[in-house]
């Protein structure tokens, strides 16, 4: 049986990915990429923020026989370093168990091994400088234009699948086109950020707890920085453009931003002898979220990854969520092979409430992470949630271990129990109903008893 000739637009995590799946599975894959080849050329600009593997993204490296190598990659991450400005620092463990951690990765080390992968490959080409200007829907042609030749041109495929970001040309395409009705929507966070760096000392050993994703939580801006595998923090300023006494618009000078830092960030400051060359330096980048509808047009084309859905950062499940796309595509694809529009429409129906749904717990990450964090009620119920989950883990899992670590829960039943449990938690401390002088096991019962409530109000107003 002869299989499709398979064009992909975008060469990232996701697109080199789906590349190098589709090829084992014995599709021609051509992929093109706007960007310059990553492994020759620093493309980063400031703007790469560290990447959080986890479970559902792991899970899509096991598929492709890649876990091992990718592991090589990876810095163990137990939980979030939470830095107060007036108080000690405390760990804070994203789950009750050992073996339930993140990692921190190079999105560019990351990136460059699957490329590498798909290329090993003999039914895979990859072509680097070649922008993407517009894709013609029903004959599946796209038009590319060659950066460096300025030269035009058209390419055609039996399918086109879109992996090519935030910006997709495809979804532009998709957009432009009066054959079907297309919705879309694009909302940015009123917060940018800001790229810097830790060093490590003269040694070069790390200056902060390795293991750990840090937080500096300010209430209405926050730090954050991830290990790298040189010593390295990939440190990441998230600063509101416009609002509140220090923002993205006055903070015009070194010296504005050296003493801003010594206020709110001090013991990262005292390790940032670079911050004011990087700060204006580096470029501010933006923090949105897409959502669109559909993801297909005549069983011909597709949408995947951030081309589709992307999210801002906060809950670390941006790739993985991409990553998760092409998992769920393959069993789409494995349902209805050969009949291309029915793989698609079943894809979109299994995915798309799930990409709603992490987009949203990532905006509430957001405001979680640099306000809620070192709340004393937040802590307390961590410790709770933490001691449920070392004693009881098949009883209890925390939203964000749902989240993290059982990929096999969609990202839309996660966030409806988790954030039934959350409230629970937090009406229960609240209303001093739970006490040291009670069990473990009825500090568990009761809550399980306020979550099946809150769960079974939400069913009768849907109604």
């Amino acid at each position: 049986m002869k299989k499709e000739n398979i064009m992909i637009i975008g060469a990232g995590p996701c697109g080199s990915l789906l590349a190098l799946r589709l090829a084992q599975l014995g599709y021609n894959i051509t992929v093109y990429e706007k960007r310059p080849d990553l492994r020759n050329t620093d493309i980063s600009a400031g703007k790469s923020i560290n990447l959080a593997l986890s479970d559902r993204g792991l899970k899509a490296m096991q598929m492709v026989g890649v876990t091992d190598k990718v592991k090589e990659l990876c810095i163990p991450m137990n939980g979030r370093m939470i830095h107060p400005n007036q108080e000690e620092n405390f760990l804070s463990p994203y789950s009750g168990l050992e073996e339930e951690y993140i990692n921190s990765i190079s999105r560019t080390d990351l990136n460059a091994l699957l490329i590498d992968e798909a290329e090993k490959m003999p039914n895979v080409s990859i072509h680097f400088n070649q922008e993407c200007l517009s894709v013609d829907l029903e004959k599946t042609q796209a038009s590319f234009q060659d950066y460096q030749t300025k030269e035009t041109y058209h390419k055609t495929a039996d399918l086109i699948f879109g992996t090519d970001g935030a910006g997709s040309a495809l979804r532009k395409s998709m957009m432009d086109s009066h054959e079907f009705l297309f919705s879309y929507s694009q909302d940015y966070l009123t917060h940018g950020y800001k790229e810097l760096s830790i060093e490590p000392n003269a040694k070069g050993e790390f200056q902060l707890y390795k293991n750990a994703l840090h937080i500096w939580p300010r209430k209405e801006n926050m730090l954050i920085a991830l290990p790298n595998l040189d010593g390295s923090f990939t440190v990441t300023l998230f600063l509101a453009y416009k609002t509140g006494e220090h923002n993205f618009n006055n903070l015009t000078t070194p010296e504005k931003v050296e003493s801003y830092f010594k206020e709110f960030y001090p013991d990262a400051f005292a390790l940032m002898p670079n911050l004011g060359k990087e700060f204006f330096e580096n470029p501010t980048g933006t923090l949105g979220t897409v959502k669109c509808t559909p993801w297909q047009s005549y069983g011909k084309t597709l949408l995947m990854g951030d081309a589709a859905h992307a999210i801002v950062p906060f809950y670390g499940q941006g790739m993985n969520a991409s990553f998760e796309d092409v998992v769920v595509f393959n069993e789409a694809l494995k349902k209805h092979q050969g009949n291309w529009e029915d793989t698609f429409n079943r894809y979109e129906k299994m995915r798309k409430k799930d990409t709603d749904a992490i987009a949203d717990l990532a905006i509430d990450n957001f405001h979680e992470m640099k306000a809620h964090t070192a709340a004393p009620i937040f802590q307390e119920k961590r410790k709770l949630e933490t001691a449920f989950e070392e004693n009881t883990p098949k009883e209890y899992a925390s939203k964000y271990r749902l989240v993290t670590f059982q990929e096999e829960i969609g990202y839309a039943e996660a966030m409806a129990k988790g954030r039934a449990q959350d409230k629970a938690i937090l009406q229960l401390i609240a209303e001093n109903k739970i006490n040291n002088k009670m069990s473990l096991q009825e500090k568990l019962n009761l809550v399980q008893e306020q979550t099946q409530k809150i769960l079974t109000e939400k069913d009768l107003l849907a109604y």
